[in-house]
């Protein structure tokens, strides 16, 4: 009677070194993956990293000018901004890493400035800055509005000029999940809202990478006209 409670011990002290090293395996990947994303990205113009990827599709496919949705295009004379927010965006296509590049939203010929850490684009004499825009390749989206209001990861597209369903976004095809400060959303991506500080990641194809919280603090000129880059 006392040999089965036995026998069962033994098989669990037999266990445990399988265990540690399935346990041992798993964080070494971690972070293995934690080490290769950091050795992967700089610190930008913006103080916010930016990570050598490719870019989810060219920045120049950005409209000419014309309004948007509702919004419009302004040159920095005309510029008013009375909202301006701060959301980081990440893209993951089959599971790696593409980027937002620096400029969409901003017409040509846009002032470049170059930097060791990357470019960065922003609005001149002779063309225009869409409310909703990025000026570096960062992930970060500034919304530097006239009026506060609700804007969406819809209006960025469509002032990109590049598609985003529920099965694409931009060139890549594939299942489209949506993330946002860590909640997974349902329906339509295009009603995803703009939040201050928020942090969307898009997910297309497979696998869906979990979501990968993001914390980030915009630092530098941020653009000419704007309230504050300090959010």
């Amino acid at each position: 009677m006392t040999t089965v409670p036995v026998q069962r011990r033994r098989v669990g002290r037999r266990a445990i070194p399988y265990v540690l090293l399935a346990v041992l395996t798993v964080a070494a990947g971690v972070v293995a993956w934690y080490s290769s994303r950091s050795n992967n990205a700089t610190i930008g113009p913006e103080g916010v990293l930016i990570y050598r990827v490719p870019d989810l599709a060219p920045r120049s496919t950005t409209l000419t000018g014309q309004p948007v949705d509702g919004i419009t295009c302004r040159t920095v004379a005309k510029e008013v901004v009375k909202y301006h927010i701060h959301v980081h965006i990440a893209i993951y296509v089959n599971g790696a890493m593409e980027r937002l590049p620096a400029g969409i939203g901003i017409t040509e010929p846009a002032v470049v400035s170059k930097y060791s850490t990357g470019e960065f684009y922003d609005v001149g004499l002779y063309d225009c800055l869409y409310w909703i825009h990025t000026h570096a390749a960062d992930g970060i989206v500034h919304v530097e509005a006239p009026v506060k209001g609700l804007y969406t990861l819809g209006q960025f597209f469509d002032i990109w000029h590049q598609p985003l369903t529920t099965d694409q976004v931009g060139p890549a095809l594939g299942k489209v999940v949506v993330f946002e400060n860590g909640k997974r959303l349902s329906g339509d991506p295009r009603l995803t809202a703009l939040l201050p500080h928020g942090v969307i990641q898009i997910d297309v194809g497979t696998p869906t990478v979990a979501f990968q919280p993001v914390t980030f603090k915009v630092s530098g000129g941020c653009g000419e006209g704007t309230t504050s880059c300090s959010r």
